[in-house]
């Protein structure tokens, strides 16, 4: 049934995934057939595991196959759509930041989720097994009576000191919060310490619902460029001169959307504006979990004075438990918590007990690890192929899952994203995470999904259309 010929340009897992597409396509395959497993199907194709691995891994993100856990890969049904697309409401106006984000959520049936900002469902399914939640369960002492403390789960709060300070990071439970995620830690922030009016300095390009979180509260936005080595620090300064922000909203490691972390040195000034203008720092760490071995941060060398740090296991365990945590002086934190109490009450119980079963198990650092390695491979594969079809990266992330890609020279990108879109391709376009103008000429793509043979057709046949335009209207205007 399955074949590989290795004299072929066409690598070996995208050879694997177009044969499934095939024998999908001829009804060869019917829905819900098992396919072969990942270490049978290297053995009689003499490939790697890994190579299996990767064309799976892009047969579920199209839709094609579905991964049920130890059970395997199965064909996917077609035609079964379990959400009725045309009864969702759209919170957004296409394109925009509220938009994206409600797409990558929503998961348009058979949408290329190219610049996605999270992690695909197969990567993260087996994180918690039944087991895990049984003892999380088992833990509260009161089921499904239990309540969660304003604050959240202690057992959990105490297991994030312990992983903070191996970071570096010195704080006890005291100085921690539980949130529902980063959104709600960015948002308890708004609501502690801006008002109408505020300037707040957020990086240029940068995480676009921080923007449009901001917008509708009337905060004043003021971008700084960020550069390959952290936030421009010569912007920042008279940025922080001429506005006198009350706040800085900054991400130091695999910075949203470019990938790029920060340098010690730029962190070690930021902080000393931030003191000499007396600037609040918020720090957003989401993505930090996704960077193999030892990471500088501002909490750590600010040891948290004056800066607020928050993250989230979201985007690397599971969307399903929307934990996320912020730490922070008690003088700093009580506001949060009070706005926390006011806004929600509390978290889970049960979501927050599942986290710290998995801390307490070992099973999170082991699985970071095996993210780092997968992820260092998707990069590696994204990049020959966007390299390939005419994409620039001033400098490629080291790490996470996002490479931040500039278009080639007279490539609009706002024509482009609308047209993918219209082709079953999300792309997000530079003006969507800034208003710099050396931004729009930028893509975000989620190393998972970009090496799919889809998106690189789309952007080869599309960007040789354009070239064969302009030359058209060359010769127009010549004669």
């Amino acid at each position: 049934m399955f074949s590989i010929d290795r004299a072929s340009p066409v690598p070996l897992a995208v050879q694997i995934e177009q044969q499934v597409i095939r024998l999908l396509q001829r009804g060869q395959l019917a829905s819900g057939v098992r396919l072969p497993s990942i270490r049978h199907l290297a053995q009689r194709l003499s490939v790697s595991p890994n190579t299996v691995v990767n064309a799976y891994d892009r047969l579920v993100a199209d839709g094609h196959v579905e991964a049920r856990g130890t059970a395997g890969y199965f064909a996917a049904a077609t035609g079964s759509v379990q959400t009725d697309v045309a009864s969702l409401l759209e919170a957004g106006v296409e394109q925009d930041a509220i938009w994206l984000v409600q797409q990558a959520n929503d998961l348009p049936p058979g949408m290329l989720q190219a610049s996605s900002g999270a992690l695909p469902a197969n990567w993260l399914q087996d994180v918690a097994p039944a087991s895990v939640l049984q003892r999380a369960f088992a833990s509260l002492p009161g089921g499904m009576g239990s309540r969660c403390p304003p604050q959240g789960w202690m057992p959990l709060r105490e297991r994030l000191a312990l992983m903070l300070r191996g970071q570096g990071i010195a704080v006890d439970a005291s100085r921690i919060m539980t949130t529902t995620g980063a959104t709600q830690a960015i948002d308890l922030i708004c609501r502690a310490y801006l008002k109408p009016g505020d300037a707040v300095v957020v990086e240029d390009p940068g995480y676009h619902l921080l923007a449009a979180r901001l917008r509708e509260s009337s905060i004043r936005i003021v971008g700084v460029p960020r550069l390959p080595d952290g936030p421009d620090l010569a912007r920042l300064e008279q940025a922080l001169v001429e506005h006198r922000p009350r706040l800085m909203f900054l991400q130091g490691s695999l910075h949203n959307p470019t990938g790029w972390t920060a340098s010690p040195g730029n962190l070690h000034r930021v902080l000393s504006l931030a003191e000499r203008h007396g600037v609040l720092i918020a720090e957003d760490d989401v993505y930090g979990h996704l960077v193999p071995g030892l990471r500088s941060s501002l909490a750590q060398m600010s040891g948290l004075a004056q800066v607020i740090y928050f993250s989230t296991f979201c985007k690397v365990l599971s969307p399903a438990l929307r934990v996320g945590y912020v730490a922070a002086e008690p003088s700093l934190l009580k506001p949060l918590l009070r706005q926390k109490i006011m806004s929600v009450m509390s978290g889970s119980a049960l979501m927050e007990a599942v986290i710290a079963e998995l801390l307490a198990a070992g099973r999170v650092r082991k699985h970071l690890e095996r993210l780092q390695a997968r992820l260092a491979g998707a990069r590696s594969a994204s990049l020959r192929v966007l390299e390939d079809v005419g994409l620039r990266f001033e400098r490629p992330a080291q790490g996470g899952m996002f490479l931040w890609g500039r278009l080639p020279d007279g490539v609009a990108v706002e024509p482009l994203v609308k047209d993918a879109w219209q082709q079953g391709i999300l792309l997000a376009g530079g003006a969507t995470f800034g208003s710099e103008a050396t931004s729009s000429a930028s893509l975000r793509f989620n190393v998972v999904y970009a090496q799919n043979v889809q998106l690189s057709r789309y952007l080869k046949e599309r960007f040789a259309l354009m070239e064969r335009t302009r030359s058209s209207l060359a010769r127009i205007a010549q004669g």
